[in-house]
């Protein structure tokens, strides 16, 4: 079982898959691994948290930074939360800027769902960026957003793009629509998500999807912990397991060419999910004008792997 994934496993080189990685915190039964300055004084920077409503259910929210900065608002991906971004979004904003996380609806501490979908979760996203005051700075807000958050992020740049000064779509793997369709029609069925006796023993556990070596542990640590919550007979992951049933994905690729705000298409330059094959078929697809960048160093999670740089190529959009 995968801890917390944020994309199913895919090897779009056409090769055998690499073996899986164990689970990073395997080794450390438990124990938080040691963090350096840096990482320590960006989780000090703690964000405003509260839960706004949209269309029914409570969404959790994350700022940080003055109201009235320019703004950013960061989505993450399958599965993941608003806490992914919590030793990102404080670099940010000590530059000056008014930074949100959030969670999507069935993820993280915001409420789950009947049914989701990728133009709710765009609904979800502007909301929030209401709520966090992004529209309030002396420019539009950026959008950037993660894996499966960059469909959400092409969605809302075609539905209300001509609020944002930006959307930063990264190492999201944008296929050809029958591609896609076919990927959803083989997904697993869904199960329960298991339950287990304690915090250190679903640390264990925790891995990323698609599997990956991670020298950050400390940067593991932290995103596995904030992926647990308490429930009956033990500890168990904070995501709707069942969230892909009935799911409406919509039609990403024609709301990219639709966008109403400039685009960047961002990927881990190790990425194996995002190959350059799929950054290409992305770019074609991407009104013109749009510009691409790699994180060096980095495999799909790329503010894992490479946590400052991906700060800095925040900012430097920003700017």
């Amino acid at each position: 079982m995968a801890g917390e994934p944020t994309e199913e496993p895919q090897d779009d080189s056409g090769d055998e898959p690499e073996r899986p990685e164990p689970p990073p915190l395997a080794h450390l039964y438990g124990e938080p691994p040691p963090a350096p300055a840096w990482f320590e004084a960006a989780l000090a920077d703690a964000p405003e948290r509260r839960r706004i409503d949209v269309q029914g259910a409570g969404i959790e929210l994350l700022t940080w930074g003055r109201r009235g900065d320019p703004g950013l608002l960061l989505l993450h991906g399958n599965a993941a939360h608003a806490d992914w971004y919590a030793f990102i979004a404080p670099l940010v904003a000590q530059a000056g800027y008014r930074v949100a996380a959030m969670s999507l609806s069935g993820m993280g501490g915001s409420d789950w769902r009947e049914r989701y979908g990728i133009a709710q979760w765009s609904d979800e996203a502007e909301a929030a960026a209401e709520a966090a005051g992004l529209f309030e700075g002396p420019v539009a807000p950026w959008l950037a957003a993660h894996s499966f958050g960059g469909f959400v992020a092409m969605t809302a740049a075609a539905r209300w793009g001509r609020r944002l000064r930006g959307t930063m779509v990264i190492d999201a793997p944008l296929r050809m629509p029958a591609q896609q369709a076919e990927r959803q029609r083989q997904r697993r069925r869904p199960q329960p998500s298991r339950v287990y006796l304690s915090p250190e023993e679903a640390l264990m556990r925790f891995r990323f999807l698609p599997p990956q070596r991670c020298e950050h542990l400390f940067v593991v640590d932290h995103i596995a912990r904030h992926s647990l919550k308490a429930v009956d007979g033990g500890w168990t992951w904070r995501f709707d397991p069942f969230l892909f049933e009935g799911f409406t994905f919509g039609t990403p690729q024609r709301d990219l060419g639709q966008a109403q705000c400039p685009i960047v298409l961002v990927r881990g330059a190790r990425s194996r999910l995002v190959t350059p094959a799929l950054m290409d078929y992305a770019l074609s697809q991407a009104p013109p004008g749009t510009t691409t960048a790699e994180v060096p160093d980095a495999d799909h999670h790329v503010m894992v792997d490479q946590p400052q740089a991906f700060a800095e190529l925040l900012k430097q959009a920003l700017r």
